[in-house]
C-alpha cells in the first residue's frame, strides 16, 4: 500500500486576484490562484500549478525577463523568490507593507516594488548561488502623497515611472544624476492607474481611472509644432546609447501634448497594458469591456465585451498577438488573439464552492458540481475544463459517472436529477419526483440502467430507469434527510445513510423492501462500499468511521477519527482547536481500488488515509497553508484580538469603487446594500475520491480541485549498475550483435541516445523474440519509449511491429496490472492516434491528388480527341 501522494495539480480555479503575466517567449501565462501560482501553456494546451504556497492570497507577481525567476507577494507583503524551471523556493523576504505593484527591470538586475507611498528598488538575487541575505536594497524613492499603484521601467533600465492614488505620476532615475529632480506629471482628476514609455522614449502616456489618457512630450518654449519641438529639444534618438537614453529622459522638460478621453458611460478604467513595439494600448473597464487603441493617434481598433464582471488584470505577450485577461469576481482567465478575434484560452472555475466530484472510469476526466449550479468536466492531464453544463438552476449536491464513462449524472437542490451525454455534450434525460423535493445525494447502478437519489425534504429515496426516464420506485423508511447513497459494486444492494442515525441496505430488485437498519450513535454523513461489495464504511457526526459486514449485518471495526481530523481554529472561535468539538467529522469517504485504504475528508484542513484492515491512520494531508482562509491556524495571534473582536474580521478596506461596495446578490434587490460585510472562506473538503488507477486522489476543497498523485517519473535509477557498465562496453556488446543484452544495459544507464541507438539496430526478424525475452522490469520503459518514438520517427512499420510483439508477449501481465501501466498506455495511445491521423490525412491528400490527375488526363484526352476530330 502506497501513501506517498504529493500535490500534483490544482484544477477548478484559474484566477483569483492579482496580476497575470506572460513568459518571455509569450507561450505561457502565469496566474495567481489563491496562495499558489498556476502556469498555462498555451502552445501545448497544458496547465500545472507550482507546489509552493505563500502564507496568504497572492496580491502581485513578477517574472524576470529570462523567465527563470518568479516573485510572488502575498497580501501582507511577504514574498517568495522561486526558480521557475524547478518550481523550488529559493528565498523568503518580507517587504513589511502590502505590495500593489512589483516589476523586474528589462535587464533583470533590479526589482522595483511599491511600498505604500514610496518605491523601493532591490537588486535581483542570484538564483544560481545560495546567499545568506540575498535581497539588497538599492534605493528608496519618495514624493507621492498616497499609495503607489503601478510601476513601469524605461527600455534601458535607467529610469522608471510610478503612478499613485494622489492623481499624479512621477519619473525617477535608478541612480542619482547631477541636477535632476524627480518629475511630476499632474493634471488628472482621478487616480492614475498606469504610465508608459513609448518605444523611442520621446513620449510618455498616462492613464487615469476616469478614462483620461494624456500624452506627454518635451516642452518647447518658442513653438508648439512637433517639428520644432524635435529640433529644439534634445530628446532621445534611436542612435542613443543605453546610458545617454536614461540621461536624455531625465533631462527632458515634459509637458502635456494631448488629452484624450474614453467615452464609456457609467464605467471606470480598472487596468491597462501597453505594447511598446506596436504602440498598442489595451484598457479594461469595470463593465467587462476592453478596448484597443493605437497610439499616439488614439484611434480605436476595436472594443469588445468579454465578461459580465469587471476585468481585474490585463497583460499582453511580447509579440503583441495575445491578450490575457483576469476577472476576479467570476474567477475567469481569458486569452484573446485580437487580430483573428478568437479565443486562445477561455477558462472559468466554479463561482461559489465546489461541492461534489467524480472520476471517470478511465481516470482521465473529473466531473465537479458547485453551488453555482454548473457541472464541469476537467481533463486531469491538461488541467483544463472542456465542457460545462449549466441546465441546473440551483446548487449541485452530487455527481457520478456511469460504469462505461459516457454518461454523467448530477443531482441538484432544484429538484431534478440530470443525465448528460459526454459524446454529444447534451442533457438527454431529466428525472423528477412526483412532488418537488431537494435531492441531496446520488448513486448509479453498476449496469448504468438505474439511478437513485435521496431527498432532504421527504426523507425518501427515488429510483428511475435511465432508458425510459420513468420513476421505478420510491423507498420510504428514513425519518430524517437522506445524506448518502451507494450501490454495491457487485450486487443489487443499495445502501442509504440518513440523519436519523441509521443505515439501510435495500434489495432494490426484490419484491419486499423490508430492511433491518444498522443503528449508529450519531447522524450518518457519508458511506462507501468496498470494491468487492462485502463491506461498507460509514462516517457519523461524532467523528467515528464504522465498518459493517454486509452479508452478516454486523459491525466489524470502528475508527475514532475525531482527533485525526481536528485542527484549525477559526477567527471567531471562543476555544482552542484541541478543545473544540464542532465540525470534527468526515463528510466524504472513498475506498481505494484494492480496498486496502480509506480516504476521508470533512470540514477541516486535513484529509486522512486509513488502513482498513488495522484501522490505523497511514497519513494525514493538509490541503492548504493559506492564512487568508479561516481554520488553517492552530493558534490565534493574541495581538490581533481587540475589544471589537478579531482584527481580521474588521472591514478596513477603502474601496473607492462604488460597485465594490454595493451588495445586490439577494433576489429582488434593486439599489443594493451599501454596507457589504466582509467574510472569510473556511478551509474545508466537501468531497474526496480515489482515481480508478489508484495512482491519484482528488479533493473538492475551498481552494478548488486539488489533485494528489504518486510521482513515478524517476530520471535516474542507480540499481543494477556496476563499474563495467559504461557506454563504451554497451557499444562493444552491440557490435557483437547481442541485442537484448545491449538493450538492458541501455535501460540501466537510462540514456535516451543509447536506447535509441540500440532500438534502431535490432533486426526486423528478431523483434518478436526480443519482446518475449525482455525482463518485466523494463516493460513499462520499453512501451513508453516506443510510444514516444512513434511521434518522432519515420519508421512506422518498425514501431508497430514492436508494439504488436510487446502486447502479444506480455498481454496478460499488462491486463492484470492495468492501473500501474495506465500512464504508459496513454503515451502509447497518443502515439498511435497521431500516427493514424497523419496516415489517414496523407491518404486523403493522395486520393485527392490522384483524382485531380485522372480528371486532368481525361480532360486532356477529350481535348485531344476534339482536336483530332476538327483536323479530320
Amino acid at each position: 500500500m502506497k501513501a506517498n501522494y504529493k500535490f500534483s495539480n490544482l484544477c477548478g480555479t484559474v484566477y483569483r486576484q492579482g496580476n497575470v503575466v506572460f513568459s518571455g517567449d509569450g507561450n505561457t501565462v502565469f496566474s495567481p490562484v489563491g496562495n499558489r501560482v498556476s502556469a498555462f501553456d498555451l502552445v501545448n494546451n497544458k496547465s500545472y500549478t507550482f507546489p509552493f504556497e505563500n502564507r496568504k492570497n497572492i496580491a502581485s507577481i513578477a517574472l524576470s525577463p529570462d523567465s527563470n525567476v518568479l516573485v510572488s507577494v502575498d497580501e501582507d507583503g511577504r514574498a517568495l523568490l522561486v526558480n521557475v524551471r524547478r518550481g523550488v523556493v529559493l528565498h523568503h523576504h518580507n517587504f513589511k507593507k502590502p505590495v500593489k505593484a512589483i516589476k523586474f527591470s528589462p535587464d533583470g538586475k533590479y526589482i522595483a516594488v511599491s511600498h505604500d507611498s514610496h518605491v523601493q528598488v532591490w537588486r535581483t538575487p542570484n538564483h544560481l548561488i545560495r546567499e545568506f541575505a540575498p535581497f539588497n536594497l538599492h534605493r528608496t524613492y519618495t514624493g507621492h502623497h498616497d499609495e503607489v499603484i503601478s510601476l513601469e521601467w524605461s527600455p534601458d533600465s535607467k529610469c522608471f515611472l510610478s503612478t499613485s492614488r494622489d492623481m499624479t505620476a512621477r519619473l525617477f532615475t535608478l541612480d542619482p544624476i547631477e541636477g535632476f529632480r524627480p518629475k511630476t506629471f499632474s493634471g488628472h482628476r482621478d487616480a492614475v492607474i498606469d504610465a508608459y514609455f513609448s518605444s523611442d522614449c520621446k513620449t510618455i502616456y498616462t492613464v487615469s481611472r476616469d478614462g483620461a489618457v494624456f500624452t506627454w512630450k518635451a516642452k518647447v518654449e518658442d513653438s508648439d509644432s512637433d517639428s520644432e519641438m524635435d529640433d529644439k529639444q534634445p530628446v532621445a534618438s534611436t542612435s542613443s546609447t543605453a546610458g545617454s537614453l536614461g540621461d536624455t529622459i531625465a533631462r527632458t522638460r515634459w509637458g502635456v501634448h494631448k488629452r484624450n478621453y474614453l467615452r464609456q458611460a457609467n464605467t471606470r478604467v480598472v487596468c491597462s497594458a501597453f505594447h511598446r513595439p506596436s504602440n498598442l494600448l489595451i484598457i479594461g473597464f469595470s463593465t467587462g469591456v476592453f478596448g484597443l487603441w493605437e497610439m499616439p493617434a488614439f484611434s480605436n481598433i476595436h472594443t469588445l465585451s468579454i465578461s459580465q464582471e469587471k476585468i481585474s488584470s490585463v497583460a499582453i505577450n511580447p509579440s503583441g498577438e495575445w491578450l490575457a485577461f483576469g476577472a476576479r469576481k467570476l474567477g475567469q482567465l481569458l486569452v484573446w488573439e485580437w487580430q483573428s478575434e478568437s479565443y486562445v484560452l477561455k477558462q472559468q472555475g466554479h463561482y461559489f464552492d465546489m461541492n461534489a466530484l467524480a472520476y471517470a472510469p478511465d481516470g482521465q476526466n473529473v466531473a465537479t458540481g458547485g453551488d453555482d449550479g454548473k457541472v464541469k468536466v476537467w481533463n486531469t492531464i491538461s488541467g483544463f475544463c472542456f465542457v460545462t453544463f449549466s441546465e441546473h438552476s440551483a446548487a449541485i449536491s452530487a455527481v457520478d459517472f456511469a460504469k462505461q464513462g459516457q454518461v454523467l449524472f448530477s443531482a441538484s437542490l432544484d429538484g431534478t436529477v440530470r443525465a448528460f451525454d459526454l459524446i454529444r455534450y447534451r442533457n438527454f434525460r431529466t428525472f423528477t419526483s412526483p412532488t418537488p423535493v431537494q435531492f441531496s445525494c446520488l448513486a448509479v447502478d453498476p449496469s448504468g440502467e438505474v439511478v437513485a437519489a435521496g431527498s432532504s425534504d421527504s426523507f425518501e429515496v427515488f429510483l428511475w430507469s435511465v432508458q425510459t426516464g420513468k420513476l421505478l420506485d420510491v423507498l420510504a423508511g428514513h425519518e430524517a434527510p437522506v445524506s448518502s447513497l451507494a450501490f454495491s459494486p457487485t450486487g443489487n444492494l443499495l445502501a442509504s445513510g440518513s440523519w436519523d442515525k441509521t443505515v439501510r441496505i435495500w434489495n432494490v430488485f426484490a419484491r419486499s423492501h423490508a430492511v433491518e437498519p444498522y443503528q449508529l450513535s450519531a447522524d450518518v454523513l457519508a458511506l462507501a462500499f468496498r470494491p468487492d461489495g462485502k463491506e461498507i464504511a460509514v462516517s457519523s457526526l461524532d467523528g467515528q468511521v464504522m465498518f459493517f459486514d454486509v452479508a452478516e449485518g454486523k459491525q466489524t471495526n470502528v475508527i475514532e477519527g475525531r482527533r485525526d481530523i481536528s485542527g484549525g481554529r477559526k477567527a471567531d472561535d471562543r476555544m482552542a482547536a484541541s478543545n473544540n468539538a464542532s465540525g470534527k467529522s468526515f463528510n466524504s469517504l472513498t475506498y481505494s481500488a484494492d480496498g486496502q485504504c480509506l480516504l476521508a475528508g470533512g470540514n477541516s484542513k486535513y484529509v486522512v488515509i486509513y488502513d482498513t484492515r488495522d484501522g490505523v491512520m497511514v497519513k494525514k494531508f493538509q490541503i492548504s497553508q493559506n492564512l487568508s482562509l479561516d481554520g488553517t491556524e492552530e493558534f490565534l495571534d493574541s495581538r490581533k484580538v481587540t475589544e471589537a473582536g478579531n482584527v481580521d474580521l474588521i472591514d478596513d478596506r477603502e474601496d473607492s469603487d462604488l460597485e465594490d461596495r454595493i451588495h445586490d446578490t439577494l433576489p429582488g434587490v434593486a439599489r443594493g446594500d451599501m454596507s457589504k460585510r466582509r467574510y472569510r472562506q473556511e478551509a474545508r473538503t466537501k468531497c474526496v475520491r480515489f482515481a480508478p488507477t489508484g495512482r491519484a486522489w482528488a479533493a473538492a476543497s475551498t481552494e478548488g480541485l486539488l489533485i494528489y498523485s504518486i510521482d513515478d517519473s524517476m530520471a535516474f535509477d542507480p540499481f543494477d549498475l556496476d563499474i563495467d557498465l559504461t557506454p563504451q562496453s554497451l557499444l562493444q556488446v552491440l557490435s557483437g550483435r547481442e541485442y537484448l543484452k545491449a538493450l538492458v544495459m541501455a535501460f540501466r544507464l537510462n540514456e535516451k541516445p543509447l536506447i535509441h541507438k540500440v532500438y534502431e539496430s535490432v533486426p526486423r526478424d528478431d523483434i518478436r523474440l526480443m519482446a518475449r525475452q525482455l525482463p518485466i522490469v523494463y516493460l513499462a520503459q520499453m512501451l513508453r519509449f516506443v510510444g514516444e518514438h512513434l511521434e518522432r520517427s519515420p519508421h512506422l512499420e518498425f514501431d508497430l511491429l514492436w508494439v504488436n510483439a510487446l502486447l502479444h508477449a506480455h498481454g496478460r501481465h499488462l491486463r492484470d496490472r492495468s492501473g500501474e501501466y495506465a500512464s504508459v498506455f496513454r503515451t502509447l495511445q497518443k502515439g498511435l492516434m497521431d500516427t493514424e491521423q497523419s496516415v489517414s490525412r496523407l491518404c486523403e491528400e493522395n486520393s485527392s491528388t490522384l483524382s485531380y490527375l485522372i480528371d486532368q488526363s481525361r480532360v486532356a484526352q477529350e481535348d485531344g480527341d476534339v482536336a483530332m476530330g476538327e483536323m479530320a
